[in-house]
């Protein structure tokens, strides 16, 4: 089940005359990747049926308060819940990134006296407005069981408002949030000293940047029971690079090996979903699906490193409980390893290998590409035969050749649907000694899944 999240939230407003989908203007001082003046027509969310089988987070605009903006938010309430019925609701969202209201660099929509008791008291207003709004024409989306929200969609790393004082000040007094939703990105786009091997392909570093979160989620923890729901937390919103990613760094291979570390060190420490953001010609997306001036459509190089997640953790849908991650700790901060643990048994391991090579500078028969060996001791009731599947290109820097355990995704070749390629070494196995020692090696910048075949219980 795919779970998609709607961020146009805080720029739209609707307009009942529009004929199209959506109209909007980019102003280039704002940014040049997304319009922020934004309209809205009634067949946007006929865009809600494009997807069978999918739950959806519909986000509705915070940011704009003046009395026609709430107007137009509540006037979408019949249009959106009657289009999430019959089981397309997942939840609903209020504000993307209210704590940077008042600082934005596209321009402040809240006064510097702004606090979390004042955003506190607007989004109770506006959920019990919109829940009222719905009462007439989708009365069964409105039951305590399924009006449930997200929130409260911090940027953060900002410290405009503080996400503990928030729920301190009775944002959930109503008890309609399902899952507690921060967002993280690693770095910017254009921030300085920004690099792949120092910011992407670096575990410490993607260690200190969730460590943010995690404080976050302990010191929800920490909270009177009257005030902590104890619910999941979660990264509503993330990926590389913000301001939608860098070229050469968030569309390369790079970055599908700092996504497989990334999303597997938020399981090993219960962030217990994160939402990868894409957008159409986003350095940072998994695929582009439209054809535009800037960007042809394809698949992109992040994409192979969320594969190579699903991999690794499995059917989260059929599984009778999800497994359980833990990081195993490597010495250097440019490689990562997890095992997996299914019903108490280890059933595999990942080892991801983030030694920048690039293969536009390196490749040559002077500098041939270097392979680590790694060395594990398992159980006992491991000891056999383990497959081996690898995440393989030519090197960090290719945005293209990408393969998946012998796969290809590439567009080109069948609509991006899976391809078996003939020259890429797929099938491999490794012994695992009856002491439990297993050997593996994984070139830099590649890795590596190993399935193993451990008995029950080990």
């Amino acid at each position: 089940m795919a779970v998609d999240e709607r961020y146009a939230m805080d720029y739209a407003l609707f307009n009942a005359s529009l004929e199209t989908a959506t109209y909007g203007i980019i102003n280039p001082n704002k940014s040049t990747d997304y319009p922020t003046t934004l309209s809205i027509g009634p067949s946007y969310f006929e865009s809600y049926s494009t997807w069978p089988d999918t739950k959806f987070i519909h986000g509705f605009n915070l940011a704009k308060n003046g009395t026609a903006a709430i107007e137009s938010r509540l006037a979408t309430v019949p249009l959106v819940c009657r289009a999430l019925e019959n089981g397309k609701l997942a939840y609903w969202e209020l504000g993307n990134e209210p704590d940077l209201y008042k600082t934005s660099a596209q321009g402040a929509t809240r006064p510097a006296n702004w606090n979390e008791q004042s955003y506190v008291n607007e989004w109770l207003n506006g959920t019990r407005a919109i829940r009222a709004a719905m009462e007439g024409p989708c009365p069964n989306l409105t039951t305590d069981a399924l009006y449930k929200y997200i929130a409260p969609s911090f940027a953060g790393t900002s410290n405009s408002l503080n996400p503990i004082i928030t729920w301190e000040d009775g944002l959930d007094t109503d008890k309609d949030i399902a899952l507690i939703s921060s967002h993280n990105y690693i770095g910017g786009a254009t921030q300085p000293g920004v690099t792949l091997q120092g910011t992407l392909m670096n575990h410490t570093s993607t260690v200190v940047s969730i460590s943010h979160q995690l404080n976050e989620s302990r010191l929800l923890a920490a909270l009177p029971d009257s005030k902590e729901p104890n619910l999941p937390f979660i990264l509503g919103e993330t990926n590389s690079l913000y301001n939608e990613g860098a070229p050469g760094l968030s569309n390369s291979f790079g970055a599908a090996l700092w996504g497989l570390d990334f999303n597997l060190w938020c399981a090993a420490n219960n962030i217990r979903r994160t939402h990868m953001h894409q957008g159409t010609n986003y350095r940072y997306a998994s695929w582009q699906p439209i054809e535009t001036n800037t960007t042809v459509k394809g698949t992109k190089a992040p994409y192979y490193g969320n594969i190579a997640v699903a991999a690794f953790l499995g059917n989260l849908t059929t599984a009778a409980t999800a497994p359980a991650v833990v990081n195993i700790p490597l010495p250097k901060e440019e490689e990562a390893a997890y095992a997996a643990y299914v019903q108490g048994s280890l059933d595999r391991i990942v080892v991801v290998n983030m030694m920048e090579y690039n293969s536009s500078n390196n490749y040559s028969d002077a500098f041939p590409r270097p392979v680590q060996t790694y060395d594990f001791a398992l159980p006992k009731g491991c000891a056999g035969t383990a497959e081996l599947q690898r995440l393989m290109a030519n090197g960090s820097d290719a945005v293209s050749g990408i393969t998946w355990d012998g796969y290809s995704y590439n567009y080109e070749l069948d609509d991006g649907m899976p391809v078996l390629l003939g020259n890429v070494t797929r099938g491999e196995t490794v012994r695992v000694g009856r002491d439990g020692a297993l050997r593996v090696k994984v070139p830099w910048s590649s890795a590596v899944v190993v399935r193993l075949g451990c008995r029950e219980g080990c």
